[in-house]
């Protein structure tokens, strides 16, 4: 699930980018999920997917062997599952920033989980273990990263 945390946080980072970072669709997922952050975000699960591959870090889980394919599903899995969350909450009238337990969370686990299922030896029980470890980390990161001041808030 590396690529696809890296992924996440990457595209987080973009927002102390200077210049061209526009929306991707400020009306339909809000000024927060902009073309730089999804393409950071791309790229950052590639490097990780690459990185393991060059490590030789094998889990039997996925092909690593094919990383490339790897790290684009989880790097396009993780982006696609936080726009659609972004993209429901903005229909709910839930402003950007605001929690919306637990789907922000997960989000990006689910995306990628769908996107990356198919080519994994996934069970059910390592999905739910997925799952509820991500839930509880990302908390705490988010909380971390408030108290460093790189998050507004703390969800």
């Amino acid at each position: 699930m590396a690529p696809a945390y890296v992924a996440n946080m990457a595209a987080l980072l973009t927002r102390y980018s200077r210049g061209w970072n526009r929306p991707i669709s400020a009306r339909w997922l809000g000024s927060h999920k902009t073309v730089i952050g999804f393409a950071a975000g791309l790229l950052g699960a590639l490097a990780t997917s690459f990185v393991q591959h060059a490590i030789g870090y094998d889990t039997h889980i996925v092909d690593g062997d094919n990383w490339v394919d790897l790290g684009l599903r989880f790097g396009l899995g993780a982006m696609a599952g936080d726009s659609a969350k972004s993209f429901f909450k903005r229909r709910r009238g839930i402003p950007p920033g605001q929690p919306w337990l637990p789907f922000d969370q997960v989000d990006f686990v689910l995306g990628a989980l769908i996107l990356v299922a198919p080519h994994s030896t996934l069970g059910l029980g390592d999905v739910v273990l997925v799952l509820g470890l991500s839930f509880g980390g990302h908390i705490a990161v988010n909380h971390a990263a408030y108290w460093l001041g790189i998050r507004d808030v703390k969800w």
